[in-house]
């Protein structure tokens, strides 16, 4: 991709911010793309403060310019990565005191609301985690209030790593208030953890330098469809509540599912996405 930035409509910071103009005899170059505001629900720092009741908190983000290539969002901004950050550190924390990931957050948990998806999740996927794993298999959580105002999401995974790493159930648990179109809503969380699930095990843009070696999407992997997990979404029913929206609620609780499913199944933390084979053998070798 070779062009502005999403957020550099035409006009915006006082520029035309359209591409042909870097090419004129007295060219006219984009305006510098700028981070969403906290007021807006924050960019990069989007979910960067976690919805655990922690005693000190401070968020820093250094937004980079200037690369030698064009870099955009993806979907959730910098929910996906910080919400990842989040629940990794929260198991890690629950395996080392000896106590379950579920009751670890529970136990830093005020919000009733956050507390209700959390809950269901647990009741939702008994009966799957009832079956005995094979050898290499594991399950992972994740969870986050999209923004830290909008809507609420648990999703839990199973997964297997036999020569190459496979979801094999997805579960989510969301909370939107009230729905006005429950199907819609289970569409958009569903949408949102397989996509999720792909950026996490395949997505990457293959980089040289300054310069990109992935040169079409026939050099960028996603997940297949014969690579798609059974699928269950389940939503909490708050008739006459306000309703918090259901986009982007389920990517960040997605990838972290994927990456504690990870560490439950091998006993090893992968730190660098996506999550393949070769990720997974070097991150066993450190």
């Amino acid at each position: 991709v070779n062009s502005a930035p999403h957020t550099s409509r035409p006009g915006a910071g006082g520029t035309p911010n359209l591409r042909a103009a870097a090419y004129l005899e007295n060219p006219i170059l984009p305006a510098r793309s700028a981070d969403v505001p906290a007021a807006r629900g924050g960019g990069a720092d989007r979910n960067a403060a976690p919805t655990y009741k922690v005693d000190a908190v401070r968020v820093q983000r250094r937004l980079v310019h200037d690369l030698p290539y064009r870099t955009s969002a993806l979907r959730s901004l910098g929910a996906y990565n910080n919400v990842i950050a989040i629940e990794s550190l929260m198991d890690d924390i629950a395996h080392d005191i000896g106590v379950a990931p579920l009751d670890f957050r529970l136990q830093h948990l005020t919000d009733q609301r956050s507390r209700d998806v959390l809950e269901r999740i647990e009741v939702e996927t008994r009966e799957a985690r009832e079956v005995p794993l094979p050898e290499g298999a594991g399950w992972g959580l994740g969870f986050a209030r999209y923004k830290g105002t909008g809507g609420y999401c648990a999703v839990m995974v199973c997964l297997e790593v036999d020569g190459d790493v496979r979801v094999t159930h997805a579960f989510a648990v969301a909370d939107v208030g009230e729905a006005v179109s429950p199907d819609g809503v289970k569409n958009q969380v569903e949408g949102g953890m397989l996509q999720s699930i792909s950026w996490t095990m395949k997505e990457a843009v293959q980089v040289d330098g300054s310069s990109k070696t992935s040169k079409s999407w026939a050099d960028y992997p996603i997940l297949k469809f014969s690579e798609v997990p059974r699928v269950s979404v389940e939503l909490v029913e708050r008739p006459g509540a306000f309703p918090l929206g259901a986009g982007e609620v389920s990517q960040g609780p997605a990838g972290a599912a994927v990456c504690n499913a990870v560490r439950a199944a091998l006993g090893i933390r992968v730190r660098n996405l996506p999550i393949t084979r070769g990720a997974i053998i070097a991150e066993a070798i450190a």
